[in-house]
């Protein structure tokens, strides 16, 4: 019989926050597959990226992929703000909308740590694996919880925000709060105007040069640029703007190190992680750059740096997005889950 999804919310009641706020009744959505065995060490956890619900890493698992269902319970835990746990679109009473607090990295780990914990045992994790804000999320378990966490993979993504990837934020956040309709966050309909552009400037920097100069976008089945900012538009009008805001600034403020055990040393949180890791930069991407990359790598005492030479940018590093990265990740995540088999 095929396994199939679940779907299931973790409730947490009132979550003290790193900042020193609290999120009241805090939930966490998540997906699962597979069943935890007897040992409780065949756990995967995929967090998501930004912008992405948890379906968007079901690529990456199925019995013709290394996170194999029949072997490995694997279960995606959704971004706080998002959308699909805690967010400013669901969350009733004085932090609804723009009363929502803030979140970061060590927050979002934090509440999944919990999850592991009350809903499966506390577990030790085979794999913590994820795209962009999700590869930021497993190196903040990696430096965390070392004796939890058996293996890292990340893709597309660096253990902080370096400048100039916030610089590239900035000019998206601005693109949707200078809309008149936004209202500081506290809209009646959603700022059309604002979702458009922030989704029509993000696209120029998810893909790479070359993969315009190339034409990959037809790859993608588009018949032209226009159509595919069309189709970034019409995605980010089903968004929630004061979710893209609160996931966007958690972003913007994203380092492993900024949490109440490493106080800001980041050198320390780097070499915390000293289980087998792989970094997979994309050679193409504009804001989670190769150098960064390498240059976090090296601070890891289990890394191994494994860029993923593309021309699609940023998204190269997603589930299912482009073949060849698609399947030089899946592959990585093999020798990782064989790596700590063997």
């Amino acid at each position: 019989m095929k396994l199939q999804w679940t779907e299931a919310d973790f409730e947490a009641g009132d979550l003290a926050l790193s900042n020193g706020d609290t999120l009241h009744s805090a939930r966490l959505h998540y997906h699962q597959i597979g069943t935890l065995n007897a040992p409780k060490d065949n756990l995967i956890l995929l967090p998501t990226y930004y912008g992405g619900a948890a379906a968007g890493n079901h690529p990456w698992v199925g019995s013709n992929s290394p996170l194999d269902p029949n072997r490995y319970c694997i279960v995606i835990p959704s971004l706080l703000g998002a959308g699909e746990s805690s967010s400013p679109s669901n969350t009733s009473g004085e932090q609804h909308g723009p009363g929502f607090p803030e979140i970061r990295l060590y927050d979002n780990v934090m509440i999944q740590k919990r999850l592991v914990d009350e809903v499966f045992g506390g577990a030790s994790l085979a794999l913590v694996m994820g795209w962009s804000m999700g590869g930021m999320q497993a190196l903040q378990w990696g430096c965390l919880f070392p004796d939890k966490v058996r293996s890292v993979l990340a893709t597309c993504c660096t253990a902080r925000c370096y400048p100039h990837n916030r610089v590239f934020l900035e000019g998206v956040k601005a693109a949707l709060t200078c809309d008149q309709a936004f209202r500081g966050g506290h809209y009646d309909a959603p700022p059309e105007h604002g979702l458009r552009a922030f989704g029509r400037v993000y696209a120029g920097w998810a893909y790479s040069q070359a993969f315009f100069r190339h034409e990959r976008w037809r790859d993608l089945g588009f018949d032209s640029i226009k159509s595919l900012l069309a189709f970034w538009e019409d995605d980010h009008l089903g968004q929630d703007a004061n979710n893209l805001l609160t996931v966007l600034n958690t972003w913007q403020r994203g380092d492993i190190s900024d949490n109440p055990v490493f106080r800001g040393d980041y050198e320390a949180a780097l070499d915390a992680i000293t289980m087998p890791t792989r970094i997979m930069p994309g050679s193409t991407d504009l804001y989670f750059t190769e150098e960064d990359a390498a240059g976090d790598a090296d601070g890891m005492p289990g890394a191994i740096l494994e860029p993923l030479p593309s021309e699609w940018g940023h998204i190269a590093g997603g589930a299912g997005r482009e073949r060849n990265s698609h399947d030089r990740i899946l592959a990585a995540a093999g020798s990782l889950l064989n790596q700590r088999d063997q």
